[in-house]
């Protein structure tokens, strides 16, 4: 590995621990000098490249011409390889010897940063084993205001905070492993619906706040590259929008790597090159016919419409990121069939165990203490009968659901479906197991009468806008369960007053005919958990883990109350900053199950709120210099809140514990609290431990549209540290 890149990993601050063990979220290095020493590096071989070298390492092959999904021609004359660029955000696409990793929306429920970071690492180390340079994600875009996105589930929840924490964990772990990650899709990418033509029409601020901070943390943890989206952005498209590559990205968040295009999401050739885009994917439309870089940008640039200079630029930014992460030497060969998985599945079962939410559980019904008769009811409940891999990019809701469907999607090399693993847990117990495997409502009555407990398995999918399942043409038409799933909740609780309802869903769905249905006396929401759907159930369903995971999305009690949906034209953003929980707080409007929610079968108590300023912390703008995510100072830790937690149950559990900021009156119209930490800890029964919150400056800002920086308001924030956003424990104040 190049000696840049092994300083990059030593810049790279590993999770402090509290004397009780507690995990906190890392600060990311500066990247200043790796990045330094990455574009000396690339400067020099520039400066051997021909302009039609240039001119190639910044033009993809075209469309199914190569080994992977995007690929630029080797580059002799500097020893670059073919490079390629391969999906996704869970996984290598195609591959047949690799992990399928739960989704981004699975991991961020967790609340877990070691968990997330190690998914990471796995993601790379398996991208790096098929010999893919750069595996595209992770995903910040959508964020997922429209609760019915067809494309949220590859993200990290609604909250930028949180997505952000979690970006910057996983392209840390991902490049650690020395594979590229690419942040995607930037940016203001929420609906599938009409996303190559419509115009996101967001205000500075809420551009700021929301779209754009998750994105700042990756460029602070060193992401390689950034994909822009298919979508315009305020009328001009993303991929040739000078205020979003040039101005926000490259300027104001001083990203060092390159700008590729979403494939055949390019416009023009000098537009394109002149807006700051440095590659184009995959070369060509998807018809092989219109090429606007190759021949078309030699061309600009030998008559004088895109400089000498700006070439140079690109060709050196991609160049940078190889020498980054260390890929110019003993770099594996392309082998997307590579047998590679490893352990990994043991972060994939981690990561959909611990991302369970437990919504629901009258009467202790869970955890299951080896019942006598158990009853099973769903077509989730089994694995797809046509095969696991029958649909294609997972295109389909047959069987059990473990990732929504699109690029985003890959191969499963194996499905433990919910049977699968109830069944051996009730052959260990001498359980009786009946099975219903369909979401037919005849019959279910003699298959659940009887039983100590019937669970029946219910989903929502969604997916990516160029396939359509069951008339969802990716984004979903409603908050529904799929399947009839309301009438066959209905009917199992009919014929079983000891009802569990297991929800595997890509995002919130509306659970209010679920919840008033009599004999309903436990909801599990287990997301979207992969090949390892089955056993992270029983894990918690028999209690061999405690629920621990909480929402990253707000449940409604109707669909109209989110304030946001899917539109046919141009979307103008008009909700603002006051999203999600946000806008449920800002509109007073009761949720279901709220943001950050989550039951375990142990409790929690929360005591000893301290709070501590550090001399920096000023009102007033961020003035520092700028580094990879912009000023240094946003960067800064300028406060500290501690709360002590007890688990005051009978059982081990971990808690995360949330703490949200109110900004002073001082400050523009803001949401009335706002997600700025998080702190999971895992404790035995009687045990107690620190939860710790390491506010930087950045966390008590807010983006100033005047002067264009992110400033501190004067005056007493208000400081809430709870079990959710709207379970606060205890209340605190920092005055500025």
């Amino acid at each position: 590995m190049a000696l840049h890149a092994l300083a990059m990993l030593a810049a790279a601050v590993l999770a402090r621990a509290d004397e009780t063990g507690n995990k906190v979220p890392r600060a990311a290095p500066s990247g200043t000098a790796a990045w330094d020493a990455a574009h000396s590096s690339a400067a020099a071989a520039v400066a051997k490249m021909s302009q039609q070298d240039k001119i190639n390492i910044v033009t993809g092959v075209g469309w199914n011409k190569g080994p992977c999904v995007g690929n630029t021609p080797a580059i002799g004359s500097v020893g670059y390889p073919e490079l390629c660029l391969q999906d996704g955000p869970l996984g290598v696409r195609y591959g047949t010897g690799t992990t399928a990793f739960t989704p981004g929306i699975q991991a961020a429920s967790t609340w877990d940063v070691e968990l997330i970071r190690q998914r990471g690492e796995y993601l790379g180390a398996e991208a790096k084993g098929c010999g893919v340079h750069v595996l595209l994600g992770p995903v910040a875009g959508p964020l997922g205001k429209n609760p019915t996105g067809g494309r949220n589930w590859e993200g990290f929840g609604v909250d930028p905070y949180l997505a952000g924490i979690a970006m910057a964990e996983t392209i840390e772990g991902m490049q650690s492993s020395g594979v590229q990650a690419c942040a995607k899709h930037y940016i203001a990418n929420e609906q599938e619906l009409n996303r190559d033509t419509m115009s996101s029409n967001v205000d500075d601020r809420t551009m700021h706040e929301l779209y754009l901070w998750p994105f700042a943390d990756a460029v602070h943890a060193n992401v390689a590259s950034a994909m822009c989206s298919y979508n315009k952005l305020n009328g001009s498209w993303a991929c040739e929008s000078d205020r979003a590559l040039n101005g926000l990205l490259k300027t104001e968040l001083g990203f060092r790597g390159y700008v590729m295009s979403d494939w055949d999401a390019q416009h023009t050739t000098v537009g394109s090159a002149n807006a700051g885009l440095d590659m184009t994917m995959p070369g060509s439309d998807y018809s092989g016919k219109t090429v606007l870089w190759g021949p078309q940008l030699n061309n600009a640039v030998n008559s004088n419409q895109v400089s000498k200079a700006r070439l140079d630029d690109m060709a050196q930014r991609i160049l940078a990121a190889w020498y980054l992460v260390g890929q110019n030497a003993g770099y594996p060969a392309i082998n997307i069939k590579a047998s590679v998985q490893g352990n990994h599945k043991e972060n994939v079962r981690a990561i959909a165990r611990d991302g369970i939410v437990l919504l629901k559980n009258d009467g202790g019904v869970l955890p299951l203490k080896k019942p006598a008769k158990l009853a099973l009811v769903g077509s989730a409940a089994v694995a797809n009968p046509n095969g696991i891999n029958s649909c294609n990019d997972q295109g389909c809701d047959q069987g059990a659901l473990g990732m929504g469907w699109g690029s985003g999607a890959v191969y499963y090399p194996y499905m433990v479906a919910p049977y699968d693993a109830l069944k051996a847990r009730a052959q260990s117990d001498g359980t009786t197991l009946t099975l219903h495997n369909s979401d037919s409502t005849s019959g279910v009555a003699s298959a659940v009468s009887g039983a100590d407990a019937a669970i029946v398995v219910i989903t929502a999918d969604s997916g990516e806008g160029y396939i359509t399942v069951e008339g969802n043409a990716g984004d979903r038409q409603n908050l529904d369960p799929w399947h009839n799933g309301n009438a066959l909740v209905q009917a199992v609780a009919a014929a079983n007053p000891n009802t569990i309802v297991v929800v595997h869903s890509v995002g919130p769905v509306i659970l209010e005919t679920i919840l008033a249905t009599a004999g309903v006396k436990a909801v599990v929401w287990a997301g979207l958990p992969s090949q390892e759907n089955g056993n992270a159930l029983v894990d918690v369903l028999y209690g061999l883990t405690a629920p621990s995971g909480k929402l990253v999305y707000t449940i409604a009690k109707r669909a109209e109350d989110y304030g946001t949906a899917v539109v046919r034209g141009d979307d103008n953003y008009s909700e603002g900053l006051f999203v999600d929980y946000r806008h449920f707080d800002n509109a007073k409007i009761e949720p279901r199950f709220e943001f950050g929610f989550g039951l375990s079968y142990t409790n929690f108590t929360y005591s000893n709120l301290t709070t501590t300023t550090a001399p920096t912390l000023t009102a007033g703008p961020a003035t520092g210099a700028t580094i990879p995510g912009g000023p240094a100072d946003l960067w800064d830790t300028v406060a500290t809140v501690t709360a002590t937690i007890t688990n005051s149950g009978g059982v081990a559990g971990a808690e995360v514990a949330q703490l949200y900021l109110t900004l002073p009156s001082s400050a523009p119209a803001a949401p009335p609290r706002q997600l700025r930490g998080f702190a999971k800890l895992a404790l035995q029964p009687g045990a107690s431990g620190t939860a710790t919150f390491n506010l930087r400056r950045r966390d008590l800002s807010y983006w100033d549209v005047g002067s264009q920086r992110w400033v501190v308001p004067a005056g007493t924030f208000g400081v809430v540290v709870g079990a959710s956003s709207r379970d606060g424990r205890l209340e605190g104040s920092l005055v500025v």
